[in-house]
């Protein structure tokens, strides 16, 4: 398969297509620098603006699939489905976030009291931009939330999924490696079970 991914040189950019090649697929990596840019060896590195549609798809045709894992605050979500549109791109997987998820019934992590200032900005644009997606009916879109804490660990291979609503372990607490969320995005990709829908993973 042949996988573009925005956001390549990020955290999770960077882990996704490190998943990507470890199971053969083809990874070209679209970054606004790719001077000094940390990838993994078999990346192919595009320059460009992924907020600029023209662009956009330009370097993107071709590809079976495109894995965002950009700011919300910078790629919204209507250039991105614009351009994959215009490529001729049907499938699209979306590095969400945890804020969206329900914590109780009708109440979402973003809207919990104590949920930290200077995440409020891109977890905001980051529900928006799921709200936009799920008015569109022609891409075969997918938006996986990580759990609350995201970051780089252990490849274990060991988690659950869910839907809607927050994950926590045993202990109460909601978190996912950065490598075990590669290899959702990747199962996904390869054996499609959530088109056109939002889930979740965690321990």
């Amino acid at each position: 398969m042949k996988i573009a991914i925005i956001g390549v040189t990020g955290r999770a950019g960077s882990r996704i297509a490190a998943e990507a090649l470890r199971r053969g697929h083809v990874v070209t990596g679209i970054a606004r620098s790719v001077e000094n840019a940390d990838v993994p060896a078999g990346v192919t590195l595009l320059q460009g603006d992924a907020t600029q549609p023209t662009q956009l798809t330009d370097l993107v045709k071709g590809q079976d699939a495109v894995v965002s894992a950009a700011k919300f605050e910078i790629l919204l979500a209507a250039p991105l489905v614009q351009a994959l549109k215009s490529a001729g791109v049907k499938r699209l997987i979306v590095v969400g976030g945890a804020a969206s998820l329900e914590v109780a019934p009708g109440a979402i992590l973003l809207n919990s009291p104590g949920f930290p200032e200077e995440y409020k900005k891109e977890a905001t644009a980051g529900k928006l931009f799921l709200d936009e997606l799920r008015t569109e009916t022609s891409l075969d879109w997918t938006f996986l939330s990580p759990s609350a804490i995201f970051a780089p660990g252990e490849r274990t291979g060991k988690f659950r999924l869910g839907h809607d609503q927050l994950l926590s372990d045993a202990n109460g607490q909601s978190h996912i490696s950065m490598e075990d969320y590669a290899i959702a995005v990747l199962d996904e990709l390869e054996q499609p079970q959530h088109l056109r829908a939002r889930f979740t993973i965690g321990y």
